[in-house]
């Protein structure tokens, strides 16, 4: 009598197997390490965040870390350049072309879009609270992201005023000026809480406030109104 086949133990799958997450290619690590390292520098500051703390957050071996950056300064300042100085590589790029007041007008529109990120908030907190304990780091700062700031716009404010569409000024002052209005209104719309005056300005409106100002500051005299002055209302200090 033939013996029967013996059944087979393999078990049919009944569902499919669960996805796993797909695995970054190596060339994607750099970005990968710098979003983590933002994220922790964010949270802890740049004393208090252990390179174990951003491989863990990243899904990474510390030592692979160690392939891209060699310690923590240097992927701080990666961090910096990936964001702030990034930026504004691209501004300086895309900023050569058209009138200076379209220049400044695009300018003002792309640095207000960047002041509303979740990025710059990140940055601009760890760098004033953080920074000045890390001189290095703070003249790094100051020459790769503070001075080039205020070299674009100085550069504007020098080609309308040679247009004779700007008014007459140092134009280093004045973008110094400029840069330092919009970063205080940039930290000043995340406050509303702290000030309640402000939440009746949306980021939308406070734009519109903000350049509109600074196009009223640096208009040629002979373009300037000059309306009767007005009386002076009396100050309520309710």
């Amino acid at each position: 009598m033939p013996s029967r086949p013996a059944k087979s133990t393999r078990k049919r799958p009944t569902q499919q197997r669960a996805a796993t997450p797909r695995r970054r290619r190596p060339d994607e690590r750099p970005s990968q390490i710098l979003e983590a390292a933002l994220d922790v520098f964010g949270e802890k500051g740049l004393a208090a965040a252990r390179l174990d703390d951003i491989a863990r957050r990243a899904g990474l071996a510390k030592g692979t870390i160690y392939l891209y950056f060699p310690n923590k300064d240097e992927l701080f300042r990666a961090v910096i350049r990936s964001t702030l100085v990034a930026e504004l590589e691209h501004a300086e790029s895309v900023l050569t072309t058209g009138s200076p007041e379209e220049q400044f007008e695009a300018f003002m529109h792309r640095y207000w879009a960047f002041i509303c990120t979740p990025t710059f908030e990140r940055v601009h907190r760890l760098v004033t609270s953080e920074i000045p304990n890390f001189p290095d780091l703070a003249r790094f700062y100051g020459t790769e992201v503070i001075a080039r700031g205020h070299r674009l716009v100085s550069g504007i404010v020098r080609d309308g005023i040679a247009a004779g569409v700007y008014r007459q000024s140092d134009p280093a002052a004045t973008a110094r000026m400029i840069m330092g209005v919009f970063v205080i209104h940039g930290l000043w719309r995340t406050k509303r809480i702290q000030m309640p005056h402000l939440a009746v300005a949306s980021d939308k409106v406070m734009f519109e406030q903000l350049s509109d100002f600074l196009r009223a500051a640096l208009r040629a005299d002979r373009e300037r109104a000059h309306p009767s002055p007005a009386r002076a209302a009396p100050r309520s200090h309710s």
